[in-house]
């Protein structure tokens, strides 16, 4: 067995697992086409000057045309397109819209409520009882993401709206797209507070790209049975137009619920402020990742299209 395909298969294991609970093993359905990739291993080779995490591809005559069929959008994300996802499009009419206002510019982002309804209660919640106003991006990573959302401004403090922590949501549909908004946590079960980040990054490394071109030739492969006995396909987990968003504008999939069990969960995308995002993350930051100038403050929040009320 090819160690990539393995990889993927180990992948793919994970993603239907988290989502069905049960789930063999599918490295015999991908096996049978392996022959048609020949994959080396960078760190099994002497003569490779790429890192262990940048595995070097050698085509064959039925191999997916590596890198070359997606061009990247640096500029852009999954909002502009036209893509079928949830989180791409602009707004529509009824959508729940979270405007954070910064001292660098407006930053509006559409959430889910369907998909993550607890992140959303929590997030809106806090926007409308003004928990966010006057923190600041205390945690600035260009090529990954900005985090907020702690009133200590230290990244070890905010609570959630019911005064505990509480777990991931996990929604097929949401992925860390560039621009997705997404909650923050810790290592430890149930910790989720009240930081949340944006996705920043607007690339996608040759490791993952590698990969997500591989899976858009095997979206007929079924991978297993889910507990009600629905046949569960490579295209059900890692639809095109996902791998498409990805490949396009970039984003941090090792984050996606979908790919790992210690994912995080996606429950807004922005809409307008992409460039402030960007203005942000280009910030100079020391050693902890803070602005060595001034502070990102939200100044304050404004919410649009919510049932939820604050007494």
């Amino acid at each position: 067995m090819l160690k990539r395909i393995l990889i993927i298969a180990t992948v793919l294991s994970v993603s239907v697992l988290t989502a069905c609970n049960a789930l063999p093993s599918v490295t015999e359905n991908i096996d049978h086409n392996a022959s048609e990739l020949s994959w080396n291993d960078a760190s099994d080779s002497s003569n490779s000057s790429n890192s262990p995490n940048s595995p070097e591809y050698s085509e064959s005559s039925n191999s997916p045309d590596i890198l070359e069929s997606v061009e990247p959008d640096r500029s852009g994300s999954v909002a502009t397109s036209n893509l079928d996802l949830i989180q791409a499009g602009p707004a529509q009419p009824g959508d729940t819209i979270v405007t954070l206002h910064t001292n660098m510019g407006d930053i509006s982002i559409r959430l889910f409520p369907e998909e993550a309804p607890m992140a959303y209660e929590n997030f809106v919640t806090h926007a409308l009882n003004g928990y966010y106003d006057g923190t600041i991006f205390h945690r600035i990573i260009e090529n990954f993401m900005i985090q907020g959302g702690d009133p200590d401004g230290t990244g070890m403090g905010g609570d959630s709206i019911w005064g505990h922590g509480f777990g991931p949501e996990f929604s097929p549909y949401l992925r860390h797209f560039r621009g997705a908004l997404a909650m923050a946590q810790s290592a430890l079960p149930n910790s989720i507070g009240s930081q949340f980040y944006i996705v920043q990054n607007n690339w996608l490394d040759d490791h993952f790209r590698v990969e997500f071109e591989l899976l858009r030739n095997y979206q007929d492969e079924m991978l297993g049975i889910d507990h009600l006995g629905q046949e569960i396909f490579v295209r059900d987990v890692f639809p095109l137009d996902m791998i498409e968003a990805y490949i396009r504008y970039g984003g941090t999939p090792h984050l996606d619920l979908a790919i790992s069990e210690t994912g995080h969960t996606v429950f807004g995308q922005v809409v307008v402020g992409m460039d402030v995002v960007d203005a942000i993350a280009a910030l100079e930051v020391d050693g902890m990742s803070r602005p060595t100038a001034n502070d990102v403050v939200i100044e304050s929040v404004t919410v649009v299209g919510t049932d939820i009320t604050i007494e």
